[in-house]
């Protein structure tokens, strides 16, 4: 529950310092005095948008601050979760800090949190239902939400929901398997020409770089043989010349030779020479062979050309570099054709799936919509029950579930709830059919079954009393002092008095003026000051005996 409550430099409101309790209370003020701001405040706490225009005039920070008693609540998971602390105590401080530059934060027991996660706990600290809240009674998914409370088919939801999303995600793999198969078919004659067009190449990893130099050889063989030749040569000679390389080198190993024992070192040179005329010996008779293998061979190089001519046209027009990149190219077409002419056992793989998947999905919908159908039937029966009292004597409340034609993330069920005020009229929509006033008490009636159902500390009404007084304004006050019982906290801002006499703590908002400025003010009043408070929200500014009588008797309080 909602302990306390600390608002800094916050639209109109300066500073203020509230104690809140268990039970019902009241807060009750002259429009205008600040009872918006107030749950303005609350707001930022549980999360809502910030916006710097709400920070006092000439300020330059606001802060707000609650301290939560959250023993008893199960709330020990949400903070190991989040990495929060939870003391002994079981005691939650939430701040908010807006600045003027606009910067926000918040904080959980003094650790910076990011926004969502305060809205998360936020909604599981504090319900605060305005006179727009009433709107959602109308709309199906506020409905469902509902019939699910009551119903308590939180296990069987999740299991729905796992097997939703399994089927969802198949449908899909199934669609664009479909799509990819139909995409495919249509292009899978080309990616066979594509195909077809490097396999005839018959090409081999280094065929290009073989081919390349296959072309450089036959494309200047007739120069490479007259080279060879030549060299060839001049180191053996031909007819045209008396003598060769060859033959001068061994006349002058023999003259060296001739001196040998002359002069030593003559010896070693021409055992120097000697080794000269065998290397050259070798090299000529290698040229003569490199000459007689190089062949002049236009055949082969027209061929070799046509080769490397496809294999140049296929590289540029599939934008590749290389042999080995066109081979993977390849590769990949044969995946890509071995995938399409797959893709039907694929699909029909997916089909089966889905049929199954399916099938358990309509089981599971079915669990969940016996469970819905028993929680309508007590709704039904509970709701009729609190508008007696609420002053809808012949009001007649259904349930109405009906399959849904496809699954949907919440089950195969839509959910209406009918209404009628009086005996003789038709079950309509209630959006439809009900009035401001039967909506407030249906909706009043509902918070009130839920709250028995759900652990949610702190309710807050906001004037949900619109377009009622007298004595329905008791019963709905009877009603709101009924949930605060059992340690829950309701607290109610109202502007009728028959409604605030009954809050057993009663709050009062009020705006003071001085020469600078405007601030609004809350303060918990004691029994004199409720009498007093009542009477005025009875008579108006002017006391009266008459209302201070009336306001004691709306207390409880004899003469």
């Amino acid at each position: 529950m909602l302990q306390t409550l600390y608002i800094k430099n916050y639209a109109l409101i300066s500073e203020l310092n509230i104690t809140l309790h268990r039970g019902f209370s009241v807060i009750t003020g002259e429009t205008g005095a600040g009872k918006s701001i107030l749950l303005g405040a609350i707001g930022l706490l549980l999360g809502q948008r910030a916006d710097t225009k709400a920070i006092k005039q000439g300020e330059q920070r606001c802060i707000i601050e609650a301290t939560f008693n959250l023993r008893g609540y199960g709330m020990k998971a949400f903070f190991a979760d989040n990495d929060l602390e939870l003391g002994a105590d079981a005691l939650c401080i939430i701040r908010r800090e807006l600045t003027a530059t606009g910067k926000s934060r918040a904080f959980i027991n003094d650790s910076p949190v990011q926004v969502n996660v305060l809205r998360q706990l936020g909604d599981r600290l504090i319900d605060i239902h305005s006179q727009h809240q009433n709107l959602l009674l109308g709309q199906e998914g506020f409905q469902l939400n509902v019939v699910d409370i009551i119903a308590h088919d939180e296990a069987e939801r999740s299991r729905y929901t796992l097997l939703y999303n399994r089927y969802m995600e198949t449908k899909r793999k199934l669609h664009e398997a479909e799509q990819a198969a139909t995409r495919g078919h249509d292009e899978a004659d080309y990616m066979r020409f594509q195909l077809s067009q490097i396999e005839e190449l018959n090409i081999h990893e280094g065929q290009q770089e073989e081919y390349e130099q296959d072309a450089q050889l036959l494309g200047h063989a007739e120069e490479i043989k007259g080279a060879l030749y030549t060299a060839q040569q001049a180191i053996n000679g031909d007819n045209s010349h008396d003598s060769t390389t060859i033959e001068m080198l061994r006349h002058a190993t023999r003259t060296l030779q001739n001196i040998s024992d002359m002069l030593p070192e003559a010896d070693a040179l021409a055992q120097r020479i000697d080794s000269c005329h065998i290397e050259l010996q070798d090299i000529a008779s290698e040229l003569e062979t490199q000459a007689e293998r190089t062949d002049v061979d236009p055949a082969r190089l027209q061929e070799v050309n046509d080769w490397l001519g496809q294999l140049y046209g296929l590289l540029q027009k599939h934008h590749l570099s290389d042999e080995t990149e066109l081979l993977a190219f390849a590769d990949n077409l044969r995946t890509q054709l071995e995938t399409i002419d797959n893709s039907d056992k694929h699909i029909q793989q997916l089909q089966a799936e889905l049929q199954a998947t399916q099938t358990e999905l309509t089981t599971q919908a079915a669990k969940l919509t016996k469970l819905r159908q028993k929680g309508a039937q007590l709704i039904e029966t509970e709701i009729l029950k609190r508008l007696v009292p609420l002053g809808i004597p012949n009001a007649r409340f259904s349930v109405g579930i009906t399959p849904a034609a496809q699954p949907m993330s919440t089950g195969m069920d839509e959910i209406k709830f009918l209404f009628s005020a009086n005996k003789n009229s038709a079950l309509q929509d209630i959006a439809a059919v009900a009035s401001g006033g039967e909506i407030a008490r249906v909706m009043l009636a509902l918070k009130a079954l839920i709250s028995a159902s759900v652990s949610l500390p702190t309710i807050i009404f906001d004037e949900i009393d619109t377009g009622v007084s007298g004595h329905i304004a008791e019963s709905m006050a009877d009603t709101m002092r009924q949930m605060g019982e059992g340690g829950r906290q309701v607290i109610a801002i109202t502007h009728l008095p028959q409604i605030a006499a009954l809050g057993q703590h009663h709050y009062r908002v009020y705006k003071q003026d001085s020469a600078t400025d405007t601030t609004s003010h809350i303060d918990e009043l004691t029994l004199d000051e409720r009498i007093k408070e009542v009477a005025h929200m009875l008579s108006g500014n002017t006391l009266i005996p008459a209302a201070i009588d009336n306001a004691k008797a709306l207390l409880g309080i004899g003469n």
